[in-house]
C-alpha cells in the first residue's frame, strides 16, 4: 500500500494544545465496523465494556527528555538540542539532536549550566559516539547510571509533541497534564496518551463494573513522531522500544480470554506490545524485549479485541494501525466525522474507542 492512502485533510485548529478537564470529560467516538458511530465522552467507557472484559494500560513515565545545549569543537560552537530516544547502557542514549548535520563522532556536547561553571555541580555533558542510518545519534554521557538520571531530571524539559510544542512552550501544568495518573516506570519520552483521559474516579467505576485493569510497560521513544518518508508503506522501518509484559499479566490476560472476556488494550502502544507477545495460537506470553512491530492493512490481530487511542496524524505509522484494526474504509469516515464535528486531535486531544474488524 502507499502512505498516500493513509492521508486526509486535518485543520490546523483541531490541533488541542490543552487536554479537557476533567481528563474523562473528553469526546469518545466509538467505532464499530458495521455499526452507527457513537459520539460519547470518555466517562462513558464503563457502559461500553462487560464484566469479565480486561483493560490494559501501559504504565511508563514520562523523563524530561528534551535537553538543550552546546557541541565544542575546537573554537566552534554551536547550539544545539537533544531529544532523548532510547537508553542503550547506563551512560549511553540514542537521541535525535539538532542540528544533526553539524554533530560528528567524538564531538563534544554540554548540556546543563553556562560556560562559567565555577564547578562540575550540574554539569551534564557527553560525547557523540556514532550517527545511525536513521539519523540517531549516540551518546556517551560523562555521567552514568543514578546519577545521570538525576542530572537529564534537573536539566531536561518535558519533551511535549513538535505539533504542541511549535505553538506554545512547555510549561509546570504539562508536568501533570502529560502524564497518566498509573505512570509508574521510567522511560518514555511521549506519553502513552490515550491513558492520558483515565481519572482515579473513572478506574473506581471501571472496577465496578467488572472490568478488569492490568499493567504493561512499553517505553516510548521519540520515533513515535517521526514522519512516513516512504511512498510505499512497505519500505518504513519502524525504531524498536523496549517493552514488558510480567508472567502475571500474560496469565490474567489469557484467563480473562478463556473466560469470555475481552482483551482490550488503552493506547497503540500496549496493543503494539500486547500483539509482540502473542503467539500465534492467541496466546500471551510473558515478554522482555525490544519491540519494532509495524501493524498496517492485512495484519492478523493475535490478542486484541478493542482498541481505545486518540485521533492520529494523517500518514502516519498510527493511523495505519488503526486502519488496519477496524479497517480502512471505516477510520475514513470515522475521521472525517470527528473532523466534521469538532473533535480534537493528537496528544492532548479527544478519544476512540475502535472494535477489531472481522
Amino acid at each position: 500500500m502507499k502512505t498516500a492512502d493513509f492521508d486526509f485533510d486535518l485543520p490546523d485548529s483541531a490541533i488541542a494544545l490543552r487536554p479537557a478537564q476533567p481528563r474523562d470529560a473528553a469526546r469518545m467516538l466509538r467505532v464499530m465496523p458495521g455499526q452507527p458511530l457513537a459520539d460519547l465522552q470518555v466517562r462513558d467507557l464503563p457502559g461500553e465494556l462487560r464484566a469479565g472484559d480486561i483493560l490494559v494500560l501501559n504504565d511508563t513515565r514520562v523523563i524530561p527528555a528534551r535537553l538543550s545545549g552546546r557541541r565544542t569543537r575546537g573554537e566552534s560552537v554551536v547550539a544545539v538540542e537533544a531529544t532523548l530516544h532510547k537508553r542503550i547502557a547506563p551512560d549511553r542514549w540514542s537521541a535525535f539532536m539538532r542540528p544533526g548535520k553539524r554533530l560528528a563522532p567524538g564531538d563534544r556536547v554540554s548540556f546543563g549550566e553556562g560556560e562559567d561553571r565555577a564547578c562540575l555541580l550540574g554539569a551534564l555533558d557527553a560525547t557523540v559516539v556514532e550517527k545511525g542510518e536513521g539519523g540517531e545519534i549516540l551518546l556517551a554521557f560523562d555521567l552514568a547510571g543514578p546519577a545521570l538520571d538525576e542530572a537529564i531530571k534537573a536539566r531536561g524539559a518535558m519533551p511535549l509533541p513538535p505539533y504542541i510544542a511549535a505553538k506554545r512552550p512547555e510549561d509546570e501544568q504539562d508536568q501533570i497534564d502529560y502524564q497518566t495518573i498509573y505512570a509508574q516506570a521510567d522511560g518514555s519520552v511521549a506519553a502513552p496518551t490515550a491513558g492520558l483521559h483515565f481519572t482515579p474516579e473513572l478506574m473506581d467505576r471501571l472496577a465496578a463494573a467488572g472490568v478488569e485493569t492490568c499493567f504493561v510497560t512499553l517505553h516510548v521513544g521519540a520515533g513515535t513522531f517521526l514522519p512516513v518518508k516512504v511512498d510505499d508503506i512497505a519500505g518504513h522501518r519502524m525504531h524498536a522500544e523496549f517493552g514488558e509484559v510480567s508472567p502475571d499479566t500474560a496469565e490474567r490476560l489469557n484467563r480473562a480470554r478463556a473466560a469470555g472476556g475481552r482483551i482490550i488494550c488503552v493506547g497503540t502502544t500496549s496493543l503494539r506490545l500486547v500483539e509482540s507477545a502473542a503467539g500465534e495460537d492467541g496466546m500471551v506470553r510473558p515478554f522482555a524485549d525490544d519491540t519494532a512491530i509495524f501493524i498496517t492493512p492485512g495484519y492478523r490481530f493475535r490478542a486484541a479485541d478493542g482498541l481505545m487511542t486518540n485521533f492520529h496524524l494523517p500518514r502516519s505509522t498510527l493511523f495505519m494501525l488503526v486502519s488496519a484494526f477496524s479497517g480502512l474504509e471505516t477510520m475514513r469516515a470515522a475521521y472525517a466525522h470527528a473532523i466534521e464535528t469538532g473533535y480534537r486531535f493528537y496528544s492532548y486531544g479527544d478519544a476512540s474507542l475502535l472494535w477489531r474488524a472481522d
